[in-house]
């Protein structure tokens, strides 16, 4: 890889900005200053130093992130302030999107990252990943609706959903539920308690897959994941 796009992977920004760094001379191979910021290096053998400090090279990026509401899942948005627009300018320029979409009223988990054949496994509709959601419902919630949730629902365009598990923590007029469902149709868990005549005044998603929301995690503010964290989500028998 080229010296210029190896730091440019790794926040040091374009190749002009390496030039100066070049010309300054505050870049090292092996201990070597560089002239050159064309020259090749080996990014998991060489290293690479910036005014002394050795650079990692990093290829994918994974951010687990607390949404809060108010912003939208995606890249980039005319109107609304993006999960994106929350990222620092270090971890922006490895280019991370949504895995999957929250709504811009839910809040809680949410995976960004730059790698495509992980977001692929975790969004693919066979691989049956599931998600876990936290939600205040207006109206009763009762055995009823554990039962409809068990056997599927049919949503207001006439999808029949794949069985859900509904657990109930508190039943009254504002009732309090754990749902895991294993799709991510658009509104589905809003959709399917309104297809038993109940409204969700609040969302929050727990997890996905093996990835549990860190409770350190305020609204809002976001980490990388753990190497344990990772690697459970890579497992490709746990994703299944």
């Amino acid at each position: 890889m080229r010296l210029d796009k190896f730091l440019a992977h790794t926040g040091f920004g374009t190749r002009r900005e390496v030039k100066v760094l070049i010309k300054s001379k505050a870049i090292q191979v092996n201990d070597v200053t560089v002239k050159d910021s064309s020259m090749h290096v080996n990014e998991y053998e060489d290293r690479v130093s910036v005014y002394g400090d050795v650079i990692p090279y990093k290829q994918f990026i994974y951010l687990m992130l607390n949404k809060p509401a108010g912003v939208v899942s995606a890249t980039e948005d005319t109107r609304d302030k993006t999960v994106i627009d929350l990222l620092d300018n270090d971890v922006q320029h490895f280019n991370p999107y949504p895995v999957g979409r929250l709504d811009k009223d839910t809040v809680g988990l949410l995976l960004l990252t730059n790698d495509g054949a992980l977001t692929h496994r975790l969004l693919s509709p066979n691989k049956d990943v599931p998600k876990v959601y936290f939600a205040k419902v207006q109206g009763i919630v009762d055995e009823s609706d554990i039962e409809a949730f068990k056997q599927g629902v049919i949503l207001d365009d006439g999808y029949h959903t794949k069985p859900g598990i509904l657990d109930i923590l508190k039943s009254g007029p504002i009732s309090e539920i754990e749902l895991t469902i294993t799709e991510g149709k658009f509104h589905q868990v809003k959709r399917m308690f309104e297809s038993v005549g109940k409204k969700v005044v609040y969302l929050k998603r727990l997890s996905m897959g093996t990835l549990k929301l860190d409770d350190s995690l305020s609204e809002g503010t976001y980490r990388e994941l753990t190497a344990e964290e990772l690697e459970q989500l890579q497992q490709k028998n746990d994703l299944a």
